[in-house]
């Protein structure tokens, strides 16, 4: 009998992840929810990044054991086709808001004279309406209270912002951006730094990692045949290390042996102990990820049973 005989899950639930192309006028929580109700009872089902109603394109959906990947998911770099209004700004940043403020509109010089100031390592505040957290509650649920709600600047990295296009009123940028990056933030910043206001009026992600928008599913094509699983490759390509075990150690990973025990992973933490390490199978089966700690490695997450 082998390994994978014994460590054989009892029952085939589904886990995996599809990668969706999400229409614009529906949000992530609707989409997951349709998705639910056509998989099986008590399926878990959770997604990797979000994306606001008015927005489509890419959106990863993680189904079963899977969600407790999302954080891995959500760390790679994204793509953006965003179209950029100017003359005034709404109080959401997007085309459901209300307008706030109004300026002349920019001339193509100042917006592409002010382009690269935003290309590369910058400091960006979310938008007020948005998910990111303020003394323990979302940002937007303060702002429909009536405060005054300003979240703090953070890091975050434009690797790539191209003007596409521009009519004198409407702006067609190209956006590769690090986790994190809100595209409303960007076109107020923008616009404020060519002396006008601006909101978006449409959002495409065009791919998340190494997840490509042409790629991506319809919603109702998202069967149980088409769930995909990580592989080494990429995991990779998502930025995690990898490591691949022979049947016995992959044996001793799935009963939580000391990974200091397990040499393909002690050698690992002697040499390079930098982000998150993906932990495969020779069969190439996801067994769980394994974090750095004071040079070596401890376990994040097992999925039992998945040798």
């Amino acid at each position: 009998m082998s390994i994978r005989d014994i460590a054989a899950p009892a029952a085939a639930m589904l886990e995996g992840f599809y990668v969706i192309n999400k229409p614009s006028g529906i949000t992530s929580y609707k989409l997951i929810a349709s998705l639910k109700k056509r998989l099986e009872k008590g399926l878990r089902i959770g997604h990797a990044g979000t994306l606001d109603s008015f927005a489509c394109g890419v959106l990863i959906v993680l189904i079963g054991r899977y969600t407790r990947l999302s954080d891995y998911f959500m760390a790679a770099g994204k793509g953006y086709e965003a179209v950029v209004r100017f003359g005034y700004e709404t109080d959401t940043l997007d085309p459901e808001g209300k307008p706030v403020a109004q300026a002349p509109l920019p001339s193509r010089e100042a917006l592409e004279a002010v382009l690269p100031s935003f290309t590369g390592d910058i400091l960006q505040a979310p938008p007020a309406y948005s998910a990111v957290h303020i003394d323990g509650e979302r940002a937007y649920e303060r702002v429909r209270r009536g405060e005054d709600v300003t979240p703090e600047l953070r890091p975050v990295c434009v690797r790539r912002l191209e003007l596409q296009s521009f009519d004198g009123t409407e702006a067609g940028l190209l956006v590769h951006c690090s986790k994190g990056t809100y595209i409303r933030s960007l076109a107020r910043d923008i616009a404020l730094a060519c002396g006008s206001r601006a909101h978006l009026v449409a959002l495409k992600r065009t791919f998340s990692g190494p997840f490509l928008l042409e790629d991506a599913l319809e919603p109702d094509a998202a069967e149980p045949s088409l769930l995909q699983t990580l592989d080494v490759s990429l995991a990779s390509a998502l930025g995690l290390q990898t490591c691949v075990l022979n049947d016995a150690d992959a044996h001793a990973f799935a009963n939580g042996l000391p990974l200091a025990r397990i040499a393909a992973i002690a050698e690992l933490g002697r040499i390079d102990a930098d982000g998150a390490l993906a932990v495969f199978s020779q069969a190439g089966r996801l067994l769980g990820i394994a974090q750095p700690s004071a040079g070596s490695w401890r376990y994040a997450m097992v999925f039992e049973g998945s040798a």
